[in-house]
């Protein structure tokens, strides 16, 4: 991983949508079923919306009804961290871009048993898709 990325609230908000910057750096959610890749099948890489660091691929994407993407691992462990989150009542594990520290989603353990039992919660917001050639 590279340098942390830094930047005034000023510099995201022109670099990101409304609500992009509301997602990734207040930590809102983006209403379920409304993101563009909750449903997203093609083959590729998901990238941070801020600093373009690839967070997770769509071998490790799955259908958890949820409405968001979601996906069990990251595709570079490294770029990921998290953190706990003691939000609206409830103790939760929130994942951000290591790099750049963009809210990313949650990681919750009901995941695909089969897969490490992980879910990965992440809003579309946060996300930048890299179709594989």
């Amino acid at each position: 991983m590279s340098q942390k990325i830094v930047k005034s609230d000023e510099e995201w908000r022109a670099q990101l949508s409304d609500e992009q910057y509301r997602v990734t750096r207040k930590h809102a959610t983006e209403r379920a079923f409304t993101g563009k890749y909750h449903d997203n099948h093609q083959t590729g890489a998901y990238a941070c919306i801020c600093c373009g660091a690839e967070l997770f691929h769509s071998d490790t994407k799955f259908d958890s009804g949820t409405g968001w993407p979601s996906f069990t691992a990251p595709s570079m462990e490294e770029n990921v961290g998290q953190k706990s989150d003691r939000s609206f009542f409830m103790v939760r594990t929130e994942v951000h871009c290591a790099q750049c520290e963009a809210h990313l989603g949650h990681v919750f353990d009901d995941g695909p048993v089969d897969a490490g039992g992980l879910r990965y919660c992440i809003n579309s917001a946060s996300l930048d898709f890299q179709k594989d050639e």
